[in-house]
């Protein structure tokens, strides 16, 4: 689609929704990868955003909006419920003329309208130690919030999304069928991943034993997926919830670890500065547990370091199977950038698993 023609079907999708008026302006907003993004403004300084779902990655748009307003709609009422703020709690789904929460457009193109959350902003890289436990805070909080939701009851987003066994039988059919014979280049780091099949199914016994509860998780918990307020600088909610679906709750901890405690870039070549820092780990391990106010079970707050470990390995399977492939999925910049990525998760994998015992939440 030409920019030109992005911005017919935008304006078409825009008049299909409910606005308090007309919109003045509708123009790029965010740095977004996955889906188009727009701010509306209307005459009376209302403001909205407009998206674009990326069909291709979200295959049922349908399903994923189903998701978005039973989840927030739960969130809102218990924030009511509680006396909370039931206008920033969550994200606002703005309904069509017709009533729906999404419009597809005469392409076939899906779109949805949210109200801006005022008077926030969101962030982009941590800054500090207190900022991390913040972050924390805001996706523990967002499980305390969805500890009563039946997370059956909602789609997977995408299938098999964190199953990491699934993973890693992918990675097991990119070595056998090795299309562009790059599979005699890594055999270091394929070795590393055979070496740990048994523990890829660690969470997925946990659960079929009943240690480890199904969960509302978010699965893609970063600091720029939370609002802050502008004038406290605490979290005011958790948004892109595209990917929130039937999950572990040690997986939303984990992958949180994994990015964000990494003493080093995700793509980092020397392998040396590439380690797990503990202050980090704790203060989020802090703040995540304060934000569930209790809503965890023990066997999951034991399964936390492992979550950390899981996530991580996961990350590197699924990096290590996309160089294995030709790099379909992941974007690179440079010809060994998958292999770099996976280089650095196994690396990181290794340091948690020296430093496991002092990662136990006591």
């Amino acid at each position: 689609m030409t920019r030109d023609e992005l911005c017919i079907k935008r304006d078409e999708a825009l008049g299909a929704f409910g606005l308090s008026e007309k919109a003045l302006s509708c123009t790029p907003y965010g740095n977004g990868h996955i889906n188009d993004t727009f701010l509306a403004v209307c005459k009376c300084g209302k403001r909205y955003i407009l998206q674009r779902i990326n069909h291709h990655i979200f295959t049922k748009p349908q399903e994923i909006m189903e998701n978005i307003c039973a989840v927030t709609s739960f969130i809102r009422k218990k924030a009511i419920a509680d006396g909370g703020d039931a206008e920033r709690c969550t994200l606002s789904v703005v309904k069509t003329r017709s009533g729906e929460s999404f419009y597809e457009d005469s392409i076939g193109s899906f779109w949805r309208l949210y109200d801006f959350t005022e008077g926030t902003v969101a962030k982009e890289r941590v800054s500090n130690l207190k900022e991390f436990c913040d972050c924390a805070f805001a996706f523990g909080n967002f499980q305390a919030q969805l500890a009563e939701f039946d997370a059956s009851s909602l789609h997977e987003a995408i299938k098999d999304f964190h199953n990491t066994p699934v993973r890693f039988a992918n990675l097991l059919r990119a070595i056998e069928a090795d299309p562009l014979g790059r599979v005699a280049t890594v055999r270091p780091e394929i070795e590393f991943a055979l070496a740990r099949e048994e523990f890829t199914k660690t969470l997925e016994i946990a659960h079929a034993e009943g240690r480890l509860p199904l969960r509302v998780t978010h699965n893609d918990t970063k600091l720029n997926n939370i609002l802050f307020d502008a004038n406290t600088d605490l979290p005011v909610c958790v948004i892109d919830l595209d990917t929130i679906m039937p999950g572990y709750s040690v997986n939303d901890f984990g992958d949180s670890i994994r990015f964000g405690a990494n003493t080093a870039a995700e793509d980092e070549t020397d392998l040396s500065k590439v380690s797990l820092d503990l202050d980090l780990y704790h203060a989020y391990a802090e703040g995540f547990l304060r934000g569930c106010n209790g809503s965890l079970t023990d066997s999951e707050i034991e399964l936390l370091p492992i979550g950390a470990i899981m996530m991580t390995l996961e990350c590197g399977l699924r990096f290590l199977t996309d160089y294995i492939e030709g790099d379909t999925y992941f974007r690179i910049s440079r010809p060994s950038h998958n292999l770099d990525r996976c280089r650095t998760q196994f690396a990181l994998v290794a340091d948690m698993e020296k430093k496991l015992e002092e990662m136990r939440i006591k």
